[in-house]
């Protein structure tokens, strides 16, 4: 009877575990199959770029269509002008959110629990309300046409940033921070040495969060950058969409190339990303 029910028991184990696979693996494909087609495609001939059902494999493979792009357009000069933002604004958030998430975290001060409430609020509000004061602030301050609207905002915090933050540390034993102050150290010491270098795993997924949304952002240059020597590479990648509409092959290439610094900067971080996300949900 024991070993009946056991055997049941391990089949419907096995079975679920099959299924659950499967289903994964399924989905897994299902979300391969766009990127896969971008990167054939950038090393096909125009001509085997629309050819249906198209192939897999391209024949022959054109390596050219990549630096073709640069010839077609100042596509170096705009991937400089992205990553320059797009890093400046990762720091911005790193710093200011990690030190609003200790202050929140750790130290005691009349109204925290308010202006935390009211950081979290923030969070409920449609950036397309913030978007026109924003404008008139920075035209006011002469900013318009400028990487300064699209770095600056990020050394002020977030509120995502700051409720990530203060959720992990929150998950550190108070008597690290105990230990420090016997030592003499001040909060900003103990934030400095204590806590920020086992944030690792918060600041990782902060750091790809922040990331891919400067360097995706489209709505933002577009409204502030007026020089195309100053443009982003989203920003040019619409306009170079439409001035080689015809061309499939320009396109993804340089789709590719788009994706490929945000790739890089998941793989090298992506062992924080899980363990940041999970720990800073533990507590409340």
């Amino acid at each position: 009877m024991s070993r009946t029910h056991s055997r049941r028991y391990l089949a419907l184990w096995y079975t679920r575990r099959f299924l659950t696979y499967t289903v994964l693996i399924i989905g897994a494909v299902a979300m391969l199959v766009p990127f896969i087609y971008m990167v054939t495609t950038s090393l096909k001939t125009m001509r085997e770029a629309f050819i249906f059902p198209p192939t897999l494999i391209p024949s022959p493979i054109v390596w050219d269509n990549y630096p073709e792009i640069f010839r077609s357009a100042p596509l170096g000069n705009v991937l400089v002008n992205s990553l320059k933002i797009s890093t400046l604004a990762t720091l911005g958030v790193l710093c200011s959110s990690s030190l609003a998430g200790f202050t929140f975290a750790r130290l005691t001060f009349v109204g925290k629990n308010l202006l935390f409430s009211i950081v979290l609020a923030v969070l409920m509000v449609p950036f397309q309300v913030t978007l026109i004061p924003e404008f008139l602030i920075f035209r006011e301050l002469g900013w318009v046409n400028t990487h300064l609207p699209l770095i600056v905002p990020y050394w002020f915090g977030g509120a995502f940033g700051t409720f990530l933050a203060r959720q992990f540390f929150l998950t550190i034993p108070q008597e690290l921070a105990d230990a420090a102050k016997v030592d003499g150290c001040n909060p900003f010491r103990v934030y400095a040495q204590i806590f920020l270098p086992l944030a690792k795993p918060v600041l990782g997924t902060l750091a790809i969060f922040t990331f891919l949304g400067s360097w995706n952002d489209l709505l933002t240059p577009l409204i502030y950058l007026r020089d195309p020597k100053l443009m982003t590479f989203p920003l040019a990648l619409s306009f170079f969409g439409g001035r080689y509409l015809v061309n499939l092959p320009l396109m993804m290439a340089a789709a590719v190339l788009s994706i490929a610094p945000t790739l890089v900067l998941f793989l090298l971080l992506q062992r924080y990303f899980v363990q940041g996300v999970v720990l800073s949900g533990l507590k409340a």
